[in-house]
């Protein structure tokens, strides 16, 4: 699908309001004291976040309205929400590091973070009750189902962990609330703001679900292919650490006998040897989830681009495009 921004234009955007979102974030949390409640929050938002969300958040204002200029709060409100589930995620998972720095709850202790946590999802609020709208009620109500839902995806992933008769519809279920809902709320929530009537709304809640849901089928993709490290991480992670991804669950719908019982054991095992990654990998060319892999998530991509065509601000809207690509790691 040809779009009509380059990805130099979109990368220019996305570093403008890069810097635009990080410049608001440093002003947000003013108070001093106390100490230990107002330093780990500060400390989170100043890590090197892509800042996805708030900068979706503020495209798809544009796309509906022309402008963001009402949206940067509501945009705010979307990133320190997700900064206070990844506070909490990285308690419950035991991390030690987020983005190359240790976690709040390593820094300080576990009381800050959670005590922390709390009181930047309260504030989130907050920044979207300042939102020049007229439409709060919408926005809170959207925050809350997001909420709610992200909780829901994450002890669903927590239920996953102790399963060993996963499917793949339960794993995609996991990643639409527990990552795909906050990346459809951004835009809804932009939307709003944007005063984007009901069929404009759901348009831009199709775009967050579908991306969404391909950017982490890609993620799980890449941490099998990416045998050169590009994919950021150890190659072959996922299937290391016994993690239950689309691949792996999807694989063993795929397969039988001896290749089938490799499969099983990673679950069973909670991970295999890094040696033996390269067989995984083998397993999955053969048994074709790589190509229905790569064809989910074109499909998903060229869905969520088709289903904001309509939106009636073209600036907005192709911008909103180039960056899903960008996301993609597509050439438009």
């Amino acid at each position: 699908m040809n779009i009509s921004v380059t990805i130099e234009q979109v990368e220019q955007k996305y570093q403008q309001y890069y810097k635009r979102i990080n410049d608001a974030l440093g002003n947000c949390l003013t108070k001093k004291s106390p100490e230990s409640l107002y330093a780990p929050a500060r400390y989170i938002l100043a890590g090197k976040g892509k800042r996805i969300r708030p900068f979706l958040t503020l495209l798809a204002c544009e796309a509906v309205c022309g402008s963001s200029s009402n949206a940067l709060n509501t945009a705010l409100a979307i990133e320190i929400l997700h900064n206070f589930t990844l506070v909490h995620d990285d308690i419950m998972d035991q991390a030690e590091l987020r983005h190359g720095r240790p976690t709040i709850h390593k820094k300080w202790d576990t009381t800050a973070a959670i005590l922390s946590g709390d009181m930047m999802m309260a504030f989130a609020y907050e920044c979207a009750l300042q939102t020049k709208t007229s439409r709060h009620d919408e926005l809170v109500h959207i925050l809350n189902e997001a909420n709610i839902t992200i909780c829901e995806g994450q002890a669903i992933d927590m239920e996953l962990e102790q399963r060993q008769d996963a499917t793949i519809a339960d794993y995609l279920d996991m990643i639409a609330k527990k990552t795909g809902r906050l990346i459809s709320a951004s835009l809804e929530t932009g939307g709003i703001v944007g005063d984007a009537d009901p069929e404009q709304l759901e348009r831009l809640v199709t775009f967050g679900n579908k991306i969404g849901r391909a950017f982490q089928v890609q993620d799980d993709y890449l941490d099998i292919m990416a045998m050169d490290g590009k994919s950021g991480k150890v190659p072959g992670g996922d299937v290391i650490n016994g993690k239950k991804t689309y691949l792996l669950l999807r694989s063993l719908d795929l397969t039988t006998g001896a290749e089938r019982q490799l499969l099983q054991s990673v679950i069973d095992n909670n991970g295999i040897s890094p040696d033996r990654v390269p067989e995984i990998r083998e397993i999955y060319e053969q048994c074709g989830v790589l190509g229905e892999t790569r064809h989910l998530i074109n499909t998903d991509t060229e869905e969520a681009l088709s289903a904001i065509d309509s939106l009636p601000y073209e600036e907005g809207r192709e911008y909103l495009k180039g960056f899903a690509l960008k996301l993609m790691k597509r050439d438009f």
